[in-house]
């Protein structure tokens, strides 16, 4: 079993066309909570954790917090999205890391309602897969596990290349039998 690196990633924000993906700080609070409170029912389903986490501003800084810890010790790799002409915040994807040899992490991510259906999406994965491919990660496959009833989610996956694969932590999970695995092999 290999370990976290020693040095966290740097805070550095990762550009695309479109979008700023970068490490949440405690000032992002109130946007943070906000897109949580008025997506809570459409999230609840996919991120019941979080959703449940952040009832109040408090609970949104207190998590933001926990974040930035993750991100120091390479627990979690959790990034907001902001859009760079306008500064709205979009959503966030996050890298939950698998430190043992080979070294993957599992990718999950959230947008607002309105920002859906415009790219913003398959822009905010094929940068996070970038971020996962290269150090301190160094991953040697990503996954995203999502529900059949999730479209946009299966679509976002094949957009960037990711593969159709059984999932074989399954037996694990309840419910898995309503969940799709999808892969992405680092390039060589």
């Amino acid at each position: 079993m290999s370990r976290a690196p020693s040095v966290a990633p740097p805070l550095t924000p990762i550009l695309t066309a479109r979008l700023l993906l970068r490490p949440y700080e405690l000032t992002d609070e109130a946007p943070f909570f906000t897109l949580l409170a008025q997506n809570r029912p459409r999230l609840s389903p996919t991120f019941p954790a979080r959703v449940a986490a952040v009832q109040t501003p408090a609970d949104a800084r207190r998590v933001l917090a926990a974040f930035q810890q993750d991100w120091r010790t390479g627990r979690l790799y959790v990034l907001g999205i902001w859009h760079r002409d306008t500064s709205l915040y979009l959503g966030d994807i996050s890298l939950r890391p698998a430190w043992s040899r080979p070294v993957s992490a599992e990718i999950g991510y959230y947008l607002a309602a309105e920002a859906e259906g415009q790219g913003y999406a398959r822009e905010a994965l094929t940068a996070a897969a970038a971020f996962g491919f290269t150090a301190p990660l160094q991953a040697r496959q990503l996954t995203i596990r999502c529900r059949p009833n999730n479209p946009r989610s299966i679509a976002v996956a094949a957009a960037v290349g990711f593969r159709s694969v059984p999932d074989r932590r399954r037996w694990l999970l309840r419910g898995a039998a309503d969940i799709l695995c999808y892969q992405l092999d680092r390039p060589a």
